[in-house]
């Protein structure tokens, strides 16, 4: 029986109906109970739950609280230096690697081996590494006749302590994006640019780098993402210290919500984080479009 284009559609609809309901119940549904619980103060009394509606009382709480300022700080700031290291390093890594044929599939293994690490076992590792008394690292500047400092119980050192491990786990993620860009790039169009006696620079600057515009944005936008909710590297190593020296977001939230049972005000920090990324994100992707379409 031939089906009309209104059939066509209406069957669509109905197609995609089960699937959409699920991701409504799944994703929409916890964001909408997020923004209500925002809104109320909530309490545990005889093993029920107790709301009582606040309106944006929590909302103008958070400029006067000094973990939240140095939570969306110095998440910021963590997120700039880590994803802007990653790229650099992963894009590197994916050029070199698709130029060498002889063991490429060890160099792949060997560069994808930090990130098929659990997160919990990286933060004990590198607390043993960072150890000020018996850690490898300032092991090896004894070696070399240097005293190693405190990583991670000095203020000035523990940020960039952490935003190290952050790198060392997450390169291989970027790494492998964008292995699979420069890869799927046309080699006509390298030929041509050789033929036309582009030199090895040109041909990065001219040619591989607007190719590979889009798969740097999308990478780059999807690690933004994460490490704005970047939490285990800071619970396992700092737990926020020294002060707020590295307080981020998610640890703010952590506590202001179960160490401090403040779930009203904990879900109106998680909805202004949630704005601001979206924000970042629509941000980021609009530049990223607009930079291609000039290139």
């Amino acid at each position: 029986m031939h089906m009309g284009t209104g059939d066509v559609a209406r069957w669509r609809v109905y197609a995609l109906a089960p699937a959409l309901t699920v991701y409504l119940l799944l994703a929409v549904l916890p964001i909408v109970n997020l923004f209500a619980m925002s809104l109320h103060d909530i309490r545990w009394e005889n093993g029920q739950s107790v709301w009582m509606f606040t309106g944006l009382l929590h909302f103008t709480e958070l400029p006067r609280d000094p973990l939240v300022r140095a939570g969306f700080a110095n998440t910021a700031l963590f997120a700039i230096l880590a994803v802007a290291a990653e790229m650099a390093i992963g894009l590197v890594l994916a050029l070199f690697v698709s130029r060498v044929d002889a063991g490429r599939v060890a160099y792949r293994t060997i560069f994808l081996l930090p990130i098929l690490i659990p997160g919990i076992v990286i933060g004990a590792i590198w607390k043993l590494m960072y150890n000020p008394d018996f850690g490898i690292i300032n092991q090896a500047l004894g070696v070399l006749g240097l005293t190693g400092p405190d990583w991670l119980g000095d203020g000035r050192l523990a940020f960039l302590s952490v935003v190290l491990v952050d790198v060392w786990h997450w390169t291989p993620f970027v790494f492998l994006l964008l292995l699979a860009g420069v890869e799927s790039l046309p080699r006509d169009v390298f030929e041509a640019a050789r033929m036309d006696g582009a030199t090895a620079w040109q041909q990065l600057r001219y040619v591989t780098l607007p190719m590979l515009l889009p798969t740097i944005a999308v990478t780059c936008v999807f690690r933004l993402i994460v490490s704005f909710k970047v939490f285990d590297e800071v619970y396992l190593l700092t737990g926020g210290g020294p002060g707020t020296a590295t307080e981020v977001i998610s640890f703010t939230i952590y506590r202001r919500f179960f160490t401090e049972d403040r779930m009203g005000y904990g879900s109106a920090i998680s909805v202004v984080a949630l704005f601001l990324l979206t924000l970042v994100i629509v941000a980021g992707l609009s530049a990223a479009r607009r930079r291609a379409s000039a290139a």
